[in-house]
Formats: structure tokens, sequence, C-alpha cells
């Protein structure tokens, strides 16, 4: 089983990065571009595991590892 991450920023966190590259993209003559925010993306690759212990094991990863739930959301496709 596969399990994909979508990690973002949660709305009014500010990113530096985004602004960055929206500054870039600018510059590049990409003008129409109003707002840019940069995530995460992982995908694991899970062994053999039922599809509710995956839910369970991954969301604990975001938790515990993968995301910092202070400032982040996460989304988990399996």
């Amino acid at each position: 089983m596969n399990a994909k991450i979508y990690i973002t920023l949660k709305p009014g966190v500010l990113d530096p990065q985004g602004k960055a590259v929206k500054h870039s993209l600018e510059t590049l003559g990409f003008n129409e571009v109003a707002d840019v925010r940069v995530g995460k993306f992982i995908e694991l690759k899970l062994g053999d595991i039922a599809r509710s212990e995956a839910e369970k094991k991954v969301k604990e990863m975001c938790e515990k590892l993968l995301a910092n739930t202070v400032i982040e959301s996460y989304k988990i496709e399996l």
C-alpha cells in the first residue's frame, strides 16, 4: 500500500519561500501569479497492512515527525 502525504503551511503563517518563488516568477515575466505557497509532498510505501491500520500509523507519523502541526496542516491519501 502507498501513502501520499501533502503538507502545507496553515493559513496566516508567513511563507518566505513562497514569496521568493513568486518574486522569481514575476522576474521571469509571469505577472499573473497572485500568490505562492510552498509545501512538502511525501510518499511512503507500506508493507502488508490493513487500510485502517495504515491510516492510523501514517497519521501518527505525521503528528510525531513529518509535519510541524503548530504551523502546518497535512492531508493523507492511501
